[in-house]
């Protein structure tokens, strides 16, 4: 027996089709406003089912995690429209 027989098929990809999941509004899709307003939002909704124990760190994560500036003014402005009416 040889080793190709055991080896894993190799996955065929061809040009202009998606071979992985991607999200809609993924990183290279959305500019900076359009994610600040999208973590606005998760926040939002996070917030009104009761899944935030520590609001002010559950904002820092997101910002970082979406490249985008975690200062503290940074993440008082995004609690602040957070906590606004939408």
């Amino acid at each position: 027996m040889s080793n190709h027989e055991n080896a894993e098929p190799t996955p065929v990809t061809t040009p202009d089709t998606q071979d992985s999941p991607v999200q809609d509004g993924s990183l290279t899709d959305a500019d900076g406003d359009d994610r600040l307003e999208g973590i606005i939002e998760q926040v939002r909704g996070d917030t009104l089912l009761g899944h935030v124990d520590d609001l002010r760190q559950m904002v820092r994560d997101r910002l970082e995690q979406a490249g985008l500036g975690a200062t503290p003014n940074d993440v008082d402005a995004v609690i602040s429209a957070v906590q606004s009416t939408p």
